[in-house]
């Protein structure tokens, strides 16, 4: 049997799990030859962590997902710091700034977004003006961001928030400018979002809310719409992202905002699939990498022939701010008020501790919560809404973290947690897996990441992991 010709346009975290998915299913290329083209010259690296990169927390180095002889060890051909300048549909190949052509029989788009820069005099060739994307934007701003430096910081979402707490926590004096009355609207209600700036303005972060930048003055800083100015040496705008569609639309695929997809991420060209920041499927929540984590084993399913029922279906994906100090968590249904018909809104509020907890039911089961201080709980209610569990009569037990689901223990030792328990939700990782992977020889939080991903995706469960690994070396 000849192998097929896969070509990837992409190394970032989609494009570099898919490789990793294919090569799991077809380990010494029988049924895939796999090339894949990156427009960056990194290795593929965890982009989730680059707040802890900006904050001092991680290294360039450790950021990384594969190592430089990833590509060797697993027969791809990998192209760093290339130009993909055209898809050429008839020909089956897609052409190269160097005007070389690489042929393909199956073609998967993984380019991603592109950060957003407002439409603000002066901003978008300004020096000193820096978009939070990249590894190599980590760079930019931290040779840009001396100690004790003004910072504007353009958004109040995840981005936005993950950057100014990091630059907060080197010494930086950081405004965020926000346009809506409270930070990560998408994920948090009002009364969240205001325990939160109360949380990050006692970390040094400054916030101005519902202003809008007017002009940037060099040096000086941003002229805000009513008037007011924010001093700033740097200004790093992380103001939303748009996908990377420009190859699809020149094609003629399908696009609507982001590249159209099926649930075999399949475009309009049966030849062609997409996955990422950069397709859009009805099922997938944006912006954030499990939906991108999940369409890629889809999609290695289908491309190596492995499993021809595979089909994506979408991601109910928990969002968490990756801050130093910070432990929040969102689910679902977050917007709900109480009052709405046939939902439970449940709410606790404690500004002063830092504390917040909305509990979203409907038929007596978990369909949104934001927990922000509250890690048991938020342990707890994940676990609730992934298996679907009916809750105890006590919602406030449920809230607060007082009760597990069916078949769950507490937390407080490893040995405690039954074997189907998800340590990395990221990666769908259990405890039985990381303690089959540990006997198998990846006897520590390094060893157990290579072997089963956990930890790779927001990083959230590293202590948990961690805790197993030592709880094992103790048995």
């Amino acid at each position: 049997m000849t192998p097929r010709e896969v070509v990837i346009v992409g190394y970032g975290m989609a494009g570099a799990r898919l490789a990793d998915e294919i090569r799991r299913r077809d380990p010494i290329a029988e049924r895939v030859r796999l090339t894949v083209l990156g427009a960056e010259k990194h290795a593929a690296y965890n982009r989730v962590l680059l707040s802890a990169v900006v904050a001092g927390g991680m290294s360039a180095e450790s950021v990384r997902l594969h190592d430089d002889e990833w590509a060797a060890r697993h027969n791809i051909d990998l192209r760093l710091g290339v130009d993909v300048t055209r898809i050429d549909r008839d020909k089956r190949c897609v052409e190269l700034g160097d005007g070389a052509c690489v042929d393909y029989d199956a073609l998967v788009l993984a380019t991603g977004a592109n950060p957003w820069i407002p439409p603000v005099e002066g901003l978008e060739a300004g020096p000193g003006v820096v978009a939070f994307r990249s590894l190599d934007d980590c760079a930019k701003i931290l040779d840009a961001a001396r100690y004790g430096a003004p910072v504007a910081v353009l958004g109040g979402g995840l981005l936005g928030l993950e950057a100014a707490r990091g630059l907060a926590g080197r010494g930086n004096q950081v405004t965020v400018v926000h346009p809506l009355g409270h930070v990560m609207e998408r994920q948090l209600d009002p009364a969240a979002g205001h325990v939160l700036a109360r949380q990050l303005t006692g970390m040094g972060v400054t916030f101005k809310f519902g202003a809008t930048a007017a002009r940037y003055l060099p040096g000086d800083g941003l002229k805000l719409d009513d008037g007011t100015l924010v001093p700033a040496d740097l200004v790093v705008v992380a103001a939303g992202v748009r996908a990377e569609t420009s190859l699809a639309v020149d094609a003629g695929l399908d696009v609507d905002g982001a590249i159209v997809v099926d649930d075999v991420l399949r475009t309009s060209d049966g030849r062609i699939h997409a996955l990422g920041d950069c397709a859009r499927h009805p099922g997938a929540p944006a912006g954030l990498i499990q939906p991108a984590w999940e369409q890629a084993e889809v999609l290695a399913d289908v491309l190596t022939g492995t499993n021809a029922a595979a089909r994506y279906r979408g991601t109910t994906a928990v969002t968490r701010l990756k801050a130093r100090g910070i432990d929040l968590a969102a689910l679902g249904e977050t917007q709900l008020d109480a009052g709405t018909p046939d939902v439970e809104v449940l709410t606790f509020n404690d500004p002063t501790g830092g504390r917040y907890g909305k509990l979203v039911v409907r038929e007596n089961r978990v369909t949104g919560a934001i927990l922000l201080g509250l890690p048991d709980a938020a342990a707890s209610i994940t676990q609730f809404h992934d298996r679907g569990t009916l809750l105890p009569d006590d919602r406030l037990a449920v809230l607060l973290g007082r009760a597990l689901p069916t078949g769950s223990a507490p937390a407080a030792s490893p040995a405690d947690l039954p074997a189907a328990a998800v340590i990395c939700r990221c990666n769908n990782v259990t405890k039985s897996r990381l303690v089959e992977a540990w006997k198998a020889g990846a006897t520590d939080t390094p060893a157990l990441a290579r072997a089963t991903r956990a930890t790779t995706g927001c990083g959230g469960c590293a202590d948990a992991v961690g805790g197993i690994a030592n709880w094992l070396a103790a048995q």
